[in-house]
C-alpha cells in the first residue's frame, strides 16, 4: 500500500482516487476546504480521506497533480517544501480557454507544464503521464474499442518505474505504456491536447485517447 495524495478533487482527481483506493492504496484528496467536504463525491468510495492540499502533499509518498493546468505552477511552487523528495505525477495540461470551455492554445509553447514544474521543484521527481485522454479512460482503458496508449516522461528512471506500477493498478497493460524518455518529451504529449477540442466539437464528450497504432 502506498500513500497517495491527489491535489484537485474535480472529475480527474475523484476518478483517480476511487480506482487507486480500490487497488489498495491509502488515498487522500487535497481540497481547499476539507471541512466543507461532508460526503465523498460519487464513485470515490469510502476509503478516500480529505485534507487541505498542504497536508495532502506533506503526508503522501506520491503526489498526483490534478489541478487546472493554467494555475498549477502557482499552486505547487507554494508547496515546494512539502513536495521535496516526493514523486509528483503530473496529469494536467496547461492551456488557455478557447472561449467555449474547451482547451485552447498552450500556456507554455516550446516547453511544457511538466518541464516548468521540474525546474521550479528541483528536489521533486516529476513524471508526466495520463494527459492524452479523457478522464474516464485514465481508470478504464480496457473500455475503448482499440488498445490505447499512455505516455510517460521523466528524468528519474526509478520514479517512472514506480509510476508505471500505478498505471498497472489503474488497468493499463504493459504493452500500452510508452516511455518517451526524459521530461522534455512531455512537450510532445502536452501538445496533443490541441487536437482534443476539435474531436469533442465533432463527436461530443465520448471516451477516447490519443494513441499509437502499430
Amino acid at each position: 500500500m502506498t500513500r497517495i495524495g491527489i491535489l484537485g478533487a474535480g472529475r480527474v482527481g475523484a476518478n483517480l482516487a476511487g480506482k487507486l483506493s480500490a487497488a489498495g492504496h491509502h488515498v487522500t484528496l487535497g481540497v481547499r476546504n476539507p471541512e466543507e467536504t461532508a460526503t465523498p463525491a460519487e464513485g470515490i468510495g469510502p476509503g478516500v480521506s480529505f485534507a487541505d492540499q498542504r497536508t495532502t502533499a506533506r503526508t503522501a509518498d506520491i503526489v498526483i497533480n490534478a489541478t487546472p493546468g493554467g494555475s498549477t505552477l502557482d499552486r505547487l511552487t507554494d508547496l515546494r517544501a512539502e513536495l521535496a523528495g516526493k514523486i509528483l505525477v503530473d496529469v494536467s495540461n496547461a492551456t488557455l480557454d478557447a472561449g467555449d470551455g474547451l482547451p485552447g492554445a498552450l500556456c507554455y509553447p516550446g516547453s511544457s507544464l511538466a518541464e516548468q514544474l521540474q525546474a521550479l521543484l528541483p528536489d521533486t521527481r516529476v513524471v508526466k503521464t495520463l494527459n492524452t485522454m479523457l478522464f474516464m479512460v485514465m481508470t478504464a482503458p480496457e473500455t475503448l474499442a482499440t488498445p490505447p496508449t499512455v505516455y510517460v516522461s521523466g528524468d528519474d528512471e526509478h520514479a517512472k518505474k514506480t509510476v508505471t506500477g500505478l498505471l498497472g493498478d489503474l488497468g493499463w497493460q504493459p504493452a500500452w505504456i510508452e516511455d518517451l524518455g526524459d521530461i522534455t518529451t512531455a512537450r510532445a504529449t502536452e501538445a496533443m491536447i490541441l487536437v482534443v477540442p476539435h474531436i469533442l466539437r465533432r463527436h461530443g464528450f465520448q471516451p477516447f485517447a490519443v494513441s499509437l497504432a502499430r
